[in-house]
């Protein structure tokens, strides 16, 4: 590879050391493919030597998975930016895994068509990434993930070979769904070079809505009624009630002060089934604590009725910029049960934990705000924590729905997966990478 794909600079490889976690490491190396046969015979050369590689796309991940902690090779995607091909005849595009999910969108919308993917990062955060951590944001309620939403995939292993996975059809059972294997892999089984993403026509009309709570429960229960309804929301997201008092200090959110919970619902679909869609859904967030329920009438009144949700971040950022941030999952019914085990969790560990996250299929972003320079702060957050995972698997819960496991939640895995389960997939790590060269000591337990 020439000088241009390289960097050597301890100064310049130290920004490919971190991601959007508190871990950090320093990479022996650096380099950055074009395009497909870069990555196979940098792969292949890895291979050779032995030569740990972590793959990463812009960094915004959260658990570590990033990180290079076993030195090595860092193979940034961030050059394979192209999108091969545009097929809306069929539904599908073609894209390297350094395009970001926001460029995708862009060109899409142009043919009438979205890739429902749609995390908060979405302006910045890339295909392969996506892909790594099978991240969904608030759409996938209704349109699913992306394993849902890539048709196949085009991948090298740590031996260096190409592989091809799945169709460009929306149908087919040839072999084994190698893609959806890939997909959430956190790049330890192989490198994405190319990626067919399933597209889904643009919908006609979208509508607003904004219901506001007394307490959690009333909340809760809104959303087991709307998730009955044969009209599924494209967004359902939920925020506490200590969510938004941080917003009422860091916006000027109209709320009112016995706010105890909101939910912030979209609609989509044909103009002409709006009206009965909204009622539909209005009628079942009227529950016995609902406070108030607003429907955006237009683009103004819908930034309005978000201006709370998207407040959310930057309030949290100000009050504990090192926050313990998990992304658990737990069954829609349960989420009455899991917010009041935090509660009781926050008073046990006198820790503050602040909730929200995308309540429609029970993915609840749990923030721990604390001080880690704080030993003693630090001590109980992590107690704290592990009491939150129990709580989770106790009630059929998930360890992540989509930030995936990385560093930060490997230990915790075998909560999750039996013993037999993980031997297999230990078994299946070592068929595709049998050097263990690829991100090594990320995912699964040691």
């Amino acid at each position: 590879m020439g000088a241009n794909k390289v960097l050597t600079d301890p100064v310049d490889r130290l920004t490919y050391g971190y991601d959007n976690s508190r871990e950090q490491a320093l990479p022996d190396l650096v380099v950055f493919p074009d395009h497909h046969d870069d990555v196979v015979a940098i792969l292949r050369l890895c291979h050779e030597h032995k030569i740990p590689v972590t793959c990463r796309g812009r960094g915004t991940g959260t658990t570590g998975a990033a990180v290079p902690v076993s030195g090595g090779l860092v193979l940034s995607t961030e050059r394979m930016t192209r999108i091969l091909e545009m097929a809306p005849g069929d539904r599908l595009m073609v894209v390297e895994p350094g395009v970001t999910n926001q460029a995708v969108q862009q060109a899409a919308e142009k043919y009438g068509f979205f890739w429902p993917p749609d995390p908060t990062s979405s302006a910045v955060c890339t295909v392969g990434g996506n892909l790594a951590y099978n991240s969904a944001g608030p759409r996938a309620v209704k349109y699913g993930t992306p394993r849902e939403n890539v048709l196949g995939l085009r991948a090298v292993t740590g031996t260096g070979e190409e592989i091809r996975t799945g169709v460009r059809t929306t149908k087919g059972v040839v072999g084994y769904d190698l893609t959806r294997l890939l997909i959430g892999s956190e790049g330890t089984l192989a490198v994405i070079t190319e990626a067919t993403l399933k597209l889904t026509p643009l919908p006609e009309s979208k509508r607003t809505m904004q219901a506001i709570y007394t307490d959690i429960s009333s909340a809760a229960e809104a959303v087991s009624r709307i998730m009955a309804q044969p009209v599924i929301p494209c967004a359902l997201e939920f925020i506490d009630g200590l969510a938004i008092e941080m917003v009422r200090e860091y916006s000027s959110a109209d709320l009112p002060q016995n706010a105890g919970a909101m939910l912030m619902i979209e609609v989509d679909g044909p103009e002409s089934a709006m009206s009965q869609s909204v009622s539909a859904i209005s009628e079942a967030a009227k529950t016995e604590g609902l406070l108030n329920l607003n429907t955006a009438r237009d683009d103004e009144e819908i930034r309005a009725l978000w201006a709370t949700r998207k407040a959310l971040s930057p309030a949290l950022r100000n009050v504990a910029p090192k926050k313990i941030n998990e992304d658990i999952v737990v069954p829609v019914s349960q989420i009455p049960a899991l917010i009041t085990g935090l509660d009781n969790l926050s008073k046990q560990h006198d820790i503050t934990i602040v909730n929200f996250g995308h309540a429609g299929n029970g993915n609840i972003h749990v923030n721990l705000l604390i001080n880690p320079d704080d030993p003693r702060q630090l001590t109980r957050s992590l107690s704290c924590l592990d009491d939150v995972f129990s709580l989770v698997i106790s009630l059929g819960g998930t360890l992540s729905g989509e930030h995936g496991i990385g560093l930060v939640k490997r230990d915790f895995v075998s909560r999750e997966i039996d013993a037999t389960s993980l031997r297999l997939m230990q078994q299946i790590k070592a068929i595709f990478d049998p050097l263990n060269i690829l991100n090594p000591g990320k995912t699964l337990p040691q």
